[in-house]
C-alpha cells in the first residue's frame, strides 16, 4: 500500500543535527497518523507515495521543522511559585502556569525549565529543537488504512514532533 493522506505509517528513524550528532533514534517502529497532528507537514509531504520498506533522507531547515528560535519566549519567573522538586527539563503548560506568575507568559506554548536559580526560574517556550536544521533518516516499516476512529481523533497519540506538557516533564522527544 502506498502512503496517502489519512493512513497510518509505522516509522523508524535517526534524527541528527547538521554536524551529524545524533539527537534521537527510534529503533522500534512507532505508528503515526498522516493527515492528522502527529507529524510535521514537511515530513508528511515527503512520505506521500512511498511504501513499506522505503527509506528517505530529509534535510529540514528550521522553517520546515521546529521554527526559528524566539528569544521573546524566554521568561524569568519567581522560584517560589514552583514545586520544591523542580528540575531542569520539566515542562509547564502556558495556559496552566502556577499562581503568582508574571502574567506575561503567552498561554499557547509549553515551557521548559532551562535554569533554576535561588530567586527565579528560566522558562523557555521554544521547542527544544527550535532554530536547528535537522537531518532525518526515515524508514517506512509499514503502511495501513486509518480507522474512522483514528481519523476522528486526528492523532494516534504519538505526536513526536509536537511538544506537550507533562508537568513535571521528561526529556524525550517521542
Amino acid at each position: 500500500m502506498k502512503i496517502t493522506p489519512q493512513c497510518v505509517v509505522a516509522l523508524t528513524w535517526t534524527l541528527k543535527d547538521t554536524l551529524g550528532d545524533v539527537l534521537d533514534e527510534l529503533d522500534e517502529p512507532v505508528e503515526f497518523l498522516l493527515g492528522g497532528d502527529d507529524l510535521l507537514a514537511s515530513i508528511e509531504e515527503a512520505l506521500q507515495g512511498h511504501a513499506a520498506g522505503d527509506t528517505l533522507e530529509l534535510h529540514l531547515e528550521p522553517d520546515n521543522a521546529f521554527g526559528d528560535y524566539d528569544e521573546n519566549l524566554v521568561f524569568l519567573e519567581p522560584r517560589g511559585i514552583f514545586p520544591a522538586e523542580l528540575e531542569e527539563g520539566m515542562t509547564f503548560d502556558g495556559a496552566a502556569m502556577p499562581a503568582g506568575n508574571s502574567g506575561t507568559i503567552p498561554p499557547q506554548h509549553i515551557y521548559t525549565v532551562t535554569d533554576i536559580y535561588p530567586e527565579h526560574v528560566v522558562l523557555d517556550g521554544n521547542h527544544p529543537l527550535g532554530g536547528i536544521a535537522i537531518r532525518l533518516a526515515l524508514k517506512v516499516e509499514s503502511v495501513r488504512e486509518a480507522s474512522l476512529e483514528e481519523v476522528g481523533r486526528g492523532s494516534l497519540g504519538t505526536g513526536f514532533f509536537k511538544l506537550e506538557s507533562s508537568t513535571p516533564g521528561n526529556g524525550t522527544l517521542h
